[in-house]
């Protein structure tokens, strides 16, 4: 019995020593270990034609970092410019057919205003007695007929001059329309980041909504990762995290990272996705933004140290 006591004495030391380093060497084992994993992702747009035609210039590769607003190819505007042509000619035509008020009304008034005289100086003689009633109520009735015709001229012209005008507004409207199709013509890059894939070439025919290219601001890029319920509270929105990615086979590459999007809905966890809690555990995703200066590209695997 005694014997026993002192065999634990002796190997209880050595024991405890053995559990002391197990222990530091699994505390420095799960430091090591990310909080979370994932993928690499950027904001990806793709560039859809806007216009229908052949596509005569199409300057852009992939790989090509395009600045905003700039000029990358052009549809062909030919054949929208004539059909504007062609339109202009209708407008100029109906414009010819509209009649001049003033020229026509204005023979009327002049010969109104000579039986407005030649009625003043047969009353002036009616009074000396050198004129008759009749001569009187016959410029009367004369001048009472340029009136009327006067007026009916005038309520002709304009209904035929508002018609003719009622014809030329929509093809105003069409010129505009051409205009904004021949704007659309010319492909202006809407979107600052590199050219991840060209899905046309010069000289194709394209038409509205074929998509042309798709680029994204690999600049900036997000680490898709997977948290476990348990974890939420370890996080917030504008965090500041470690993020790492592998550098070769026993080492990493660190970036600093902030936490730009939560997921408030719960999912199980995708299979591509390796995490240290069970696969049928409910995870919830998140978004990282990180800043890349090449080494990150889409798709790549990373992970996420929150404190």
């Amino acid at each position: 019995m005694n014997f026993n006591n002192l065999t634990i004495m002796k190997t209880g030391p050595t024991y405890l020593l053995i559990i002391i380093i197990t222990t530091l060497f699994s505390c420095q084992n799960n430091n090591g270990e990310g909080d979370a994993y994932g993928n690499f992702e950027a904001t990806e747009v793709v560039i859809s034609a806007e216009a229908n035609g052949k596509l005569i210039h199409f300057e852009l590769e992939e790989g090509d970092q395009i600045e905003t607003g700039k000029s990358v190819g052009v549809v062909d505007t030919i054949p929208l410019y004539l059909k504007k042509k062609q339109i202009q000619g209708k407008i100029e035509a109906l414009t010819t057919k509209t009649l001049d008020i003033p020229s026509q009304i204005n023979v009327l008034i002049e010969r109104l205003n000579v039986l407005s005289r030649d009625k003043k100086r047969l009353e002036n003689l009616f009074r000396d007695g050198a004129a008759t009633q009749k001569q009187l109520d016959d410029i009367n009735g004369e001048i009472d007929v340029i009136n009327s015709e006067l007026k009916a001229n005038r309520e002709r012209l304009e209904t035929n001059n508002t018609g003719l005008l009622s014809e030329i507004i929509p093809l105003q409207y069409q010129i505009e329309e051409i205009n904004d199709q021949i704007n659309k013509s010319i492909l202006i890059n809407p979107v600052k980041g590199t050219v991840l894939t060209k899905y046309a070439e010069e000289n194709e025919i394209v038409s509205f909504g074929k998509p042309l290219y798709r680029i994204a601001d690999i600049n900036k890029m997000y680490l898709r990762a997977y948290i476990g319920g348990d974890q939420l509270d370890d996080i917030s929105l504008g965090q500041k995290v470690t993020v790492l990615i592998d550098k070769d086979k026993s080492s990493y590459s660190s970036f600093d990272g902030i936490v730009s999007w939560i997921s408030d809905k719960a999912e199980f966890t995708p299979k591509i996705v390796q995490t240290k809690d069970e696969r049928v555990n409910l995870v919830y995703a998140i978004k990282v933004q990180v800043n890349n200066d090449g080494a990150i590209k889409i798709g790549m695997p990373g992970e996420v140290i929150f404190k």
